[in-house]
This record gives C-alpha cells, sequence and structure tokens, in this order.
C-alpha cells in the first residue's frame, strides 16, 4: 500500500488527469492489481515454507516438475495422441534427444583440455551464478560440451527460436538472462515433453503448480505448452523462490525439488551455502546446479569445440494474433494456406486444433510471412468456413465430455505420504482428503483412494 500512495498523488497532482480521468483510473486499478498479485504471490510462497511436510497444497511449496530427474535432468519426451501429427512430434521422433548414460556422481570425465583452461573460461562466462571448479562441475562442462556433440546443434538450432522469447521474459522480471538454460535442463528445449509424472511442456510443470501461478489447463487448452506463457510462470516462480532464500543456486534447487525440500536441507545442514546442503538435498537435485553451469558452458563455447547450430525450420519471426472467437486450424490452413504442421508445432496448447476463442480472449501465432495472407482474408470468410463441420455443437460438447473426470483407485505402498502421491497424479493434498474423508494426512499401506482425475 505504501508503494500505492504515493502513485496515486502524482496522479492527482498530473494537469491531465481531469481530461483523461477514466484512463488514469485504468492505470491505477490496474497497479493496484498488479502490485496486489506480487504480494498474494509471496504470501503464498511463505506459507508453504511454514508447513513441514512435502505437499502439493500449495502450488509453489512443490517444485514446477514434481518428477524424478532423467539422468542429466532431462525430462523423458512423450507426447499425447492429439499431438500425434504435430511437426513438433516428428522432429522428435527423427531426432530424439537423448542424454549420454553417466553416473556423473561417480565418474570422473576427462578433456584434451587442462583443468586450467576449463577454469578459466568458467571463471570468463561471468555468469551471476558462481561455482567453484571441481570435479562434478567439470563433468557437466564436458558433458554437454565433448559428449554431446550429436543432440548440442539441434539445441543450439531450437535456442535461436525460443532463448529471445525467455529472455523477454526474465528481463520483464529483473531476473538473469542465464536462467534461460534451466529450459534445456528441464526438457531438451522441447515445448511438448511430458515427464513419467505427468510434468508438461518446455519448463515442466505439474498441474497443480501450473494452476497456482496462472496457467489456464482444460478441455481446449493447456497452457503448459504455451512457451511464452509457460515461460514467464517459470520466472515468477523463480522471483519468489529467490525473494525467499536469496541466492540463485538454492532458488534453481527450489524449481527442480521444491521450496520445502530445500528449507529441509538448509535446516539439516545448518548453512544456506550449496555445496555446504548438497548432501542433504534430493540425489536428482545435487546435480541439477552443476548440469544447469554445464550447460551454459556448452552453449557458450560450441564454437571451440567445432560445433555449429542445426537448421530445425523454426521461423525466425512470428507474429501474434488475438481470437475472440471459435477458430479451428483448418478454417485457417484452407482459406489462408499456412500447412497444419506449423500451425500446430506454433501453437502446441490447443489440444483439439481449435482456439477456444467464445470462452476468452486467446493468442495464435504464425509465421511472420503468413501474416500478410491471414490478415487479408476477410473475417467471415474465415470463421464461416466448414465451421457446420468442424465447431458444431456436438464436436464442442465431445470435447468438453471428453475432459470430464474418471475414478482411479490407487493401493497406498510402503513409504507413501498424501503429498507425493497427489504430486504424481497432478492433484492436491486437499482434493485427496476431500474424496477420501480423511481428517489428517496419515495413510497406511494397503489403503485404497481414489483420485478423479481428467480422461
Amino acid at each position: 500500500m505504501k508503494k500505492i500512495l504515493p502513485l496515486l498523488l502524482l496522479l492527482a497532482a498530473c494537469p491531465l488527469f481531469s481530461q483523461n480521468k477514466k484512463a488514469v483510473i485504468a492505470r491505477q486499478q490496474k497497479e493496484i492489481l498488479r502490485l496486489q498479485a506480487s504480494l498474494d504471490s509471496l504470501q503464498i510462497l511463505v506459507e508453504s515454507l511454514q508447513k513441514s511436510s512435502y505437499s502439493e497444497d500449495s502450488a509453489v511449496l512443490a517444485s514446477p516438475r514434481g518428477d524424478e530427474a532423467m539422468p542429466g535432468g532431462m525430462a523423458e519426451d512423450n507426447f499425447s495422441p492429439d499431438l500425434i501429427d504435430s511437426l513438433m512430434r516428428e522432429w522428435y521422433r527423427q531426432r530424439r534427444i537423448v542424454m549420454p548414460e553417466y553416473n556423473l556422481d561417480t565418474l570422473r570425465l576427462t578433456s584434451n583440455l587442462p583443468d586450467s583452461e576449463l577454469e578459466r573460461r568458467l571463471v570468463a562466462m561471468n555468469s551471476f551464478i558462481t561455482l567453484p571448479f571441481n570435479q562434478t562441475v567439470k563433468n557437466y562442462m564436458i558433458l554437454y560440451s565433448e559428449k554431446m556433440s550429436g543432440s548440442m546443434p539441434y539445441l543450439l538450432g531450437k535456442a535461436k527460436y525460443y532463448f529471445p522469447l525467455f529472455e523477454e521474459v526474465m528481463t520483464r522480471y529483473g531476473l538473469p538472462l542465464e536462467l534461460k538454460y534451466m529450459s534445456v535442463i528441464e526438457s531438451g528445449l522441447n515445448p511438448v515433453a511430458r515427464s513419467r509424472a505427468g510434468a508438461m511442456g518446455i519448463w515442466q510443470f505439474m498441474y497443480g503448480t501450473a494452476i497456482g501461478y496462472g496457467l489456464k489447463i482444460n478441455s481446449f487448452v493447456d497452457e503448459r505448452l504455451d512457451v511464452e506463457k509457460a515461460a514467464d510462470a517459470a520466472a515468477r516462480y523463480l522471483r519468489d523462490a529467490y525473494r525467499v532464500f536469496g541466492d540463485w543456486n538454492l532458488a534453481i534447487c527450489s524449481y527442480n525439488c521444491g521450496a520445502a525440500n530445500v528449507q529441509k536441507a538448509i535446516r539439516r545442514s545448518g548453512s544456506n551455502k550449496f555445496w555446504d546442503i548438497y548432501d542433504y538435498l534430493p540425489r536428482e537435485t545435487r546435480s541439477y546446479v552443476p548440469a544447469f553451469v554445464g550447460a551454459m558452458y556448452g552453449f557458450k563455447y560450441h564454437r571451440e569445440y567445432g560445433i555449429e547450430p542445426a537448421s530445425v525450420g523454426m521461423p525466425a519471426i512470428c507474429d501474434t494474433f488475438e481470437i475472440r472467437q471459435n477458430l479451428h486450424f483448418k478454417q485457417i490452413s484452407e482459406t489462408v494456406g499456412v500447412p497444419m504442421n506449423v500451425l500446430k508445432s506454433l501453437n502446441p496448447q490447443y489440444l483439439h486444433d481449435i482456439i477456444p476463442g467464445s470462452e476468452g480472449t486467446y493468442i495464435l501465432r504464425l509465421p511472420y510471412n503468413w501474416s500478410s495472407a491471414f490478415m487479408s482474408v476477410p473475417r467471415d470468410t474465415l470463421y464461416n468456413h466448414k465451421s457446420d463441420q468442424l465447431l458444431n455443437a456436438q464436436v464442442l460438447k465431445n470435447i468438453k465430455e471428453s475432459g470430464l473426470e474418471r475414478r482411479v483407485a490407487y493401493r497406498v505402498k510402503s513409504g507413501d505420504i498424501l503429498g507425493r502421491i497427489a504430486i504424481r497424479n497432478g492433484v492436491t493434498v486437499s482434493q485427496l482428503k476431500k474424496w477420501n474423508h480423511l481428517r489428517s494426512d496419515t495413510i497406511r499401506p494397503g489403503q485404497i483412494l481414489y483420485i478423479y482425475k481428467k480422461n
């Protein structure tokens, strides 16, 4: 409120205030809402850290991912049937990016470069996140620069499209631009990646965390697959985590394993330094920060290793259009000429090739070279084209019904806790307790829990 009062006084003193009263009030209300949203976000995070158990009740308590990492931190590639013919699925089927199978906790990778040169380069990166040069960090530097020569060209090629988007988002929130490299660790820059636990998208959000950070998920849309919106949610999570921990190493760890696990490691170690809490972190999280540094090294020094970006068919520039009426990709493709695979690859968040504009404003992304053609088609021609076939009431009803809940029975195993069961199934602890009439978090092996999940 202290920030808002000076703003109101300034506006009141402005000579144009009386002439533009409505515009000023609108800006004032927008600023109030922005500040309130920021305060609410921080309050959620603070409240979540006050709980000692690992729970999904608060979206920010658990990590956005909520899953166990693949070797080196990569999430496995998996795709829904609705995206089977998309360009991105085809691309990944042909050129699947796979992390080499190394146990970097025990293995000692060697390089043709002397350690002194590797250490010099590490310092020369001048990153906001500083790590001492040791065998663990060295392993990941070598991994991304020398052991992934088959995958790195494609990662570099995709980064030319995605990194400018991420840099814009990080700049918006005043965050270090290097955080963009987390998307490499999370998904291998695959916008339709899905983990074993159900984390989705290039930034690997679980359902509960995604909802908590304002991403829409329904029968028509999954904004975890919207590259820009997911990046915005990831940036807000990292901003909140940094405000709590005051250290980027710990904020990045939090993204992987959740704020509660980082707090637990701090309590057990008695320190808030990454290498001091290293042994107290979950095993997959220990490698997360070194892998982040390794990826950053691989991207910054790829030319020194003779690695150049591959052509991946992503457009250099895209235009965005606001859609406020239901629109099918086929309507665009058949009236404008944009190939279906291009529409799907740039707009993977629309699960059934339908932009549900009648329910609110949604964004359509097109390569800039198709923008003029799209704008030249009369709106009536575009929206009426085969609408009785593609967007009739029965089609929309079937899609909505396909997202209805189904009940799944889960038998509790030894060692299970409600928080982890909730994370694996993309629900919250509160929902589990409500559905199963539980008054506490206590469960026992063999107990049957009923979970309501989307079809």
